[in-house]
């Protein structure tokens, strides 16, 4: 399906680095440090590989707790005084590891003024404690997820649970929801940024949200717009950005568009993006209550997802540009612009941008057909439509690619601070960086 940008794409995705030493056998997931120059890598080899975003080379190597592949990993966020990674494997069981940092240790590596492979990977390895095992699932984990306040952890498994552990002291968590709505393998978790809202998507086609209501955590919305596995779900930043600008409404003339898409952003919050087995890519969009109210039950508004308890609603607001002829495994929301990746099955790699509807451009929807139901006439839908901005094929040369993220740049040659880049990883063990040249 051809791009709504005709012509050659404004942007180029050129390869910038590969991270050595990969892996020698396949690489599930990567996930950037929130605040320090460190990729972890979860691989088949049973470990997470750590490496330096400075150099593209091994910083430590997370081993010797899982008896499995090794299938995602993620940063604990605010951490103080020490690094903390959560692991999920394939032997059913979740870890936590911790490395103790000092705090000048830790300004350098925040400030990227050490060489952070000096010592070696080999030699950094016990400084890696395993420091809980989580069991509980029966079988195979697929993702870990940490939320904003570090305070909860989320796993979810192939025997079609969602679990939310929470951290109490001296290395305990405690199990405060087995999460059960999902009729099969569930492939993905994911926090809200703002609020305690957890997220998760399966191989049932569906994506479900839930909450915490008086002490039990229950499912307060379904999103069931996929006709296949939805393989990955990515909660939007903090800041709105269209065409890379952080768009508020304060910021915006009295009556335009603009602030009236900021204002209805402010009120239904981030956004969610999903990539699924149907070669779709879509972003969602919670509805805000209005005057304290919902919608009723039997209101006839074809595009509204709406729970079982009717707690909150969340539409399809726009599927993006498809470009991809095999599953989806991944898509991720840039904090920094605001633009989205996508990658696959097919060795492809794809980047969108949002940006402001020219008059009589269609919205976007499926296979790039305009949308005409009641909630693409809202302002927020109607004044913005995804293009495809730059894309690249066998990025891991035949192999799939099964995660794709967005990072910061931390080497010598960025060429800004805010610079990010582009982290694939794929099937043949590798991790690549990649990054976007040209001006839109």
């Amino acid at each position: 399906m051809p791009s709504t940008t005709e012509g050659p794409l404004p942007l180029t995705l050129r390869p910038l680095a590969t991270f050595a030493p990969p892996s020698s056998t396949r690489t599930w997931f990567s996930a950037p440090h929130p605040s320090v120059p460190l990729l972890a890598t979860a691989s088949s080899d049973k470990t997470v590989r750590v490496y330096s975003l400075a150099t593209f080379a091994l910083h430590s190597t997370v081993s010797g707790g899982h008896k499995r592949s090794v299938r995602a990993c993620a940063w604990k966020p605010a951490s103080s005084g020490e690094t903390v990674i959560a692991t999920g494997s394939f032997d059913a069981s979740a870890g936590v590891w911790r490395r103790w940092e000092d705090g000048a240790a830790a300004r350098k590596v925040r400030e990227a003024e050490v060489d952070l492979t000096a010592s070696g990977g080999d030699e950094d390895e016990d400084d890696w404690r395993f420091a809980v095992l989580l069991d509980g699932h029966e079988s195979e984990i697929k993702s870990v997820a940490w939320s904003a306040s570090g305070n909860l952890l989320a796993t979810c498994s192939r025997d079609k649970t969602v679990w939310v552990w929470e951290e109490l002291e001296d290395d305990n968590f405690e199990t405060v929801a087995v999460l059960q709505d999902h009729d099969a393998d569930v492939k993905c978790v994911a926090w809200h940024p703002q609020e305690d809202l957890l997220a998760s998507a399966s191989y049932d086609e569906t994506i479900r949200l839930y909450r915490e209501e008086i002490d039990d955590w229950t499912c307060v919305a379904v999103l069931a717009g996929h006709a296949a596995t939805v393989w990955s779900i990515d909660f939007e930043g903090v800041e709105p950005r269209v065409h890379g600008k952080v768009v508020k409404a304060e910021n915006e003339a009295e009556g335009s568009r603009e602030k009236t898409w900021a204002e209805e952003w402010e009120r239904a919050g981030p956004r969610l993006v999903s990539s699924s087995d149907d070669l779709t890519v879509r972003v969602w969009k919670r509805r805000p209550k209005e005057g304290g109210s919902v919608q009723p039950r039997g209101a006839s508004v074809p595009s509204i997802i709406k729970s079982t308890n009717i707690e909150e609603e969340w539409m399809e607001e726009a599927q993006l540009p498809q470009r991809h002829d095999r599953a989806i495994y991944a898509a991720a929301w840039s904090e920094s612009t605001g633009r989205v990746v996508s990658a696959g099955s097919d060795g492809k790699i794809v980047v969108y941008e949002e940006r402001w509807r020219a008059t009589g451009e269609p919205t976007n929807g499926p296979n790039g057909d305009k949308v005409e139901d009641a909630f693409s006439r809202c302002s927020q839908a109607s004044a913005t439509v995804w293009v495809v901005v730059a894309e690249v094929e066998c990025a891991h040369d035949v192999y799939e690619i099964n995660h794709v993220c967005w990072s910061r740049r931390w080497d010598k040659k960025r060429r800004r601070e805010d610079e990010e880049m582009v982290i694939s990883t794929g099937d043949d063990g590798e991790v690549k960086a990649w990054v976007l040249d040209g001006s839109t």
